[in-house]
């Protein structure tokens, strides 16, 4: 049995892969055409932000289990897979509080101009700190978009650490679990950008949340603010954001995440300079790479020798899956 493996993960995932008895082996490259050529005798298949479309999974006779290194699974067929009775597990836990931490250090950066007054030492400018405005989070209102675990524990940290105000808006979340978490609940979501300071986004992508940060929502938001993206690209229309930031009605803007990945050189958003990129690296850090790899191995190896996973995107599959049939 053998495991493609699309994107590289953590050896200790591969390990456990091999102690199973099952041969990670690595993808050539994470194109899908590349992978439709290379899947057909894999039993199982992790994948990272490439996802898995419907023809390679097509490609794979023998497939038996995907792998979702990660939470956001959009990247993947889930509606072909699940018709084909192929269970897609998931890490919705492992890299929590990496990526949250990630997204309150875009603020900061943002915030204290870090990025702008690295430059300006590098070119012998001392004097930059009398020529820019600096501010504390401390005291500022945060505006959480979705409030799952990454947002939830966003939320947390930014009231804790800076004692910020926390107003939430999440259709899928009741306002009692809200406030019970100890923050605001707001219904509308064109409140919410008319009195956030800071707004962080961790909603996930569908048709519905597709740019829904279009022109109109940007210019809602409250002069000044701030806006950090360690979500979905997809979530934010590039070009009415470039002109949010350019036009100095946004302080500045933080994106981890685009549409597509990677994003393309000569893509507008890098010529921004008031939007800071990162290449996905929210939760990238070592202790959430260990975390992911071993419960994305370890839930597939669960599939493969016939026990339950813990988290399924498609427990109704589960059943009936092609594994359980063979």
């Amino acid at each position: 049995m053998h495991c493609l493996i699309i994107q590289p993960i953590h050896t200790r995932g591969l390990e456990i892969l091999k102690a199973a008895g099952v041969e990670p082996r690595e993808a050539s490259a994470p194109d899908m055409e590349t992978i439709s050529r290379e899947i057909p005798d894999a039993v199982a298949a992790i994948t990272r932000n490439a996802g898995l479309n419907g023809p390679a999974i097509q490609a794979a006779s023998n497939l038996q289990v995907i792998g979702n290194h990660g939470t956001g699974y959009d990247p993947i067929d889930v509606e072909y897979a699940t018709a084909n009775g192929i269970p897609i597990i998931y890490t919705p836990h492992a890299n929590v509080r990496s990526v949250a931490e990630h997204a309150i250090s875009q603020m900061l950066l943002i915030a204290k101009r870090g990025r702008e007054a690295d430059r300006s030492m590098r070119s012998g400018n001392y004097d930059y700190r009398y020529s820019r405005d600096f501010i504390e989070l401390t005291g500022k209102t945060l505006g959480i978009v979705g409030f799952g675990r990454i947002g939830r524990q966003t939320a947390e940290i930014a009231r804790t650490a800076f004692d910020m105000r926390v107003l939430v808006y999440s259709p899928s979340i009741g306002s009692e679990d809200i406030v019970a978490a100890g923050f605001e609940a707001c219904g509308e979501l064109d409140i919410l950008l008319s009195e956030a300071d800071v707004i962080s986004l961790h909603q996930r992508l569908t048709d519905d949340t597709r740019h829904v940060f279009n022109a109109t929502r940007l210019k809602n938001m409250k002069a000044g603010a701030i806006l950090v993206n360690t979500a979905r690209g997809a979530l934010i229309d590039p070009d009415a954001l470039i002109e949010a930031v350019n036009s100095g009605h946004l302080r500045g803007a933080a994106m981890d995440v685009f549409e597509p990945e990677p994003l393309p050189l000569g893509h507008p958003l890098i010529d921004c300079d008031g939007i800071i990129l990162s290449p996905h690296i929210g939760g990238a850090t070592e202790e959430a790479l260990v975390r992911t790899a071993e419960q994305t191995a370890g839930q597939v190896v669960d599939v493969l020798q016939g026990r339950k996973p813990e988290f399924l995107v498609n427990p109704e599959v589960w059943s009936t899956s092609r594994g359980r049939q063979s």
